[in-house]
């Protein structure tokens, strides 16, 4: 299976790289994957959680809101603000909070906010 190269960029520099099997991106009209030879596209994305699949793991980077494009061989996210949430890092508990920091500030919708910050908290 041929891999997918991604990053994700805040203004303050990058916060991830790499080559993924699939990644999942939250959407203004809702979450979609994206594998290998995906139709090229940019779009726009809202605070959430983007899921990113390895070849041995699942990571996940919280974002505020940001832009995706999309070519088949790449996703480049530019983000406004984003946390990297490690699985198995010694500040994975700090890196939880400052992304529920980040979405609380993101949006007004509570309803929104709650279920993504649902989703951080079961990771």
């Amino acid at each position: 299976m041929a891999l997918l190269k991604i990053s994700v960029v805040v203004p303050e520099g990058e916060v991830y790289t790499g080559e993924v099997k699939s990644v999942v991106l939250p959407g203004v009209e809702g979450e979609f994957g994206v594998l290998y030879g995906h139709s090229n596209m940019i779009t726009l994305l809202q605070a959430g959680v983007i899921e990113i699949e390895t070849e041995n793991q699942k990571e996940h980077i919280a974002i505020n809101w940001g832009y995706a494009e999309v070519t088949k061989e790449r996703v480049d996210i530019l983000a406004d603000g984003a946390v990297f949430i490690k699985k198995g890092s010694d500040d994975r508990d700090d890196a939880i909070s400052r992304a529920k920091k980040l979405l609380e500030d993101a949006s007004s919708d509570r309803l929104a906010v709650s279920s993504v910050l649902a989703k951080i908290e079961s990771l």
